[in-house]
Protein backbone atom coordinates (compact mmCIF):
# COMPACT_ATOMS: atom_id res chain seq x y z
CA UNK A 1 0.00 0.00 0.00
CA UNK A 2 1.03 3.46 -0.82
CA UNK A 3 0.89 6.10 1.78
CA UNK A 4 1.67 9.92 1.13
CA UNK A 5 1.71 13.00 3.91
CA UNK A 6 -0.25 16.43 2.51
CA UNK A 7 0.62 18.92 5.17
CA UNK A 8 -1.79 20.71 5.86
CA UNK A 9 -0.56 22.76 8.43
CA UNK A 10 2.34 22.74 10.87
CA UNK A 11 1.58 19.63 12.83
CA UNK A 12 -0.78 18.26 11.13
CA UNK A 13 -1.34 16.47 7.73
CA UNK A 14 -3.59 13.96 5.95
CA UNK A 15 -3.06 10.37 5.24
CA UNK A 16 -4.11 9.49 1.83
CA UNK A 17 -3.59 5.73 0.55
CA UNK A 18 -3.72 5.64 -3.15
CA UNK A 19 -4.79 8.97 -3.15
CA UNK A 20 -7.84 8.84 -1.02
CA UNK A 21 -7.97 10.63 2.82
CA UNK A 22 -8.15 7.61 5.49
CA UNK A 23 -6.24 8.80 8.59
CA UNK A 24 -4.68 12.03 9.49
CA UNK A 25 -1.08 12.30 11.63
CA UNK A 26 -1.10 15.18 14.01
CA UNK A 27 1.40 16.48 16.56
CA UNK A 28 -0.22 16.42 20.35
CA UNK A 29 1.66 19.08 22.27
CA UNK A 30 -0.37 18.01 25.31
CA UNK A 31 1.79 15.90 26.80
CA UNK A 32 5.68 16.74 28.92
CA UNK A 33 6.76 15.78 25.15
CA UNK A 34 5.22 15.91 21.76
CA UNK A 35 3.98 13.44 20.40
CA UNK A 36 2.57 12.46 16.92
CA UNK A 37 -0.73 10.78 16.82
CA UNK A 38 -2.24 8.70 13.99
CA UNK A 39 -5.58 8.67 13.58
CA UNK A 40 -7.86 6.73 11.30
CA UNK A 41 -11.13 8.71 10.12
CA UNK A 42 -13.13 5.34 10.20
CA UNK A 43 -14.05 3.26 12.91
CA UNK A 44 -13.80 0.31 11.06
CA UNK A 45 -13.63 -3.18 12.10
CA UNK A 46 -10.13 -4.61 12.39
CA UNK A 47 -10.40 -6.71 9.58
CA UNK A 48 -11.15 -4.30 7.54
CA UNK A 49 -9.02 -1.44 8.70
CA UNK A 50 -5.84 -1.12 5.78
CA UNK A 51 -2.63 -2.16 7.07
CA UNK A 52 -0.67 -1.37 9.06
CA UNK A 53 -3.38 -0.42 11.49
CA UNK A 54 -4.43 -2.72 14.30
CA UNK A 55 -6.36 -0.25 16.12
CA UNK A 56 -7.53 3.13 15.63
CA UNK A 57 -4.94 5.21 16.82
CA UNK A 58 -1.07 5.00 16.98
CA UNK A 59 1.24 7.17 18.40
CA UNK A 60 5.00 8.42 17.89
CA UNK A 61 7.86 10.03 19.51
CA UNK A 62 8.42 11.43 16.63
CA UNK A 63 7.17 12.11 12.56
CA UNK A 64 9.62 10.22 11.12
CA UNK A 65 8.89 7.04 13.11
CA UNK A 66 5.41 7.85 11.93
CA UNK A 67 6.34 8.35 8.53
CA UNK A 68 8.32 4.92 8.18
CA UNK A 69 5.45 3.03 9.98
CA UNK A 70 2.86 3.98 7.20
CA UNK A 71 5.53 2.38 4.88
CA UNK A 72 8.03 5.55 4.60
CA UNK A 73 5.44 7.37 3.37
CA UNK A 74 6.07 10.45 1.62
CA UNK A 75 5.63 14.00 2.60
CA UNK A 76 3.70 16.90 0.32
CA UNK A 77 4.59 20.00 1.12
CA UNK A 78 1.10 21.74 0.70
CA UNK A 79 -1.85 21.09 -1.55
CA UNK A 80 -5.42 19.51 -1.47
CA UNK A 81 -5.99 15.57 -1.64
CA UNK A 82 -6.71 14.54 -5.49
CA UNK A 83 -9.81 13.13 -4.68
CA UNK A 84 -11.63 12.38 -1.06
CA UNK A 85 -14.79 9.71 -0.12
CA UNK A 86 -15.42 8.39 2.54
CA UNK A 87 -13.49 5.15 3.67
CA UNK A 88 -15.96 2.63 4.35
CA UNK A 89 -16.65 3.23 0.42
CA UNK A 90 -13.20 2.03 -0.33
CA UNK A 91 -13.44 -1.74 -0.59
CA UNK A 92 -10.96 -1.35 -2.94
CA UNK A 93 -8.52 -0.79 -0.08
CA UNK A 94 -8.73 -3.26 2.28
CA UNK A 95 -7.10 -6.96 2.49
Amino acid sequence: MVYTLSRLAPGSYDVLLNGVVVAVVVRDDDSREAEWRVELLADLPSGERPHPFTKLEHTFGTLEAARKWLGNAEVLSSGKPRRTRDIRDLSELRP
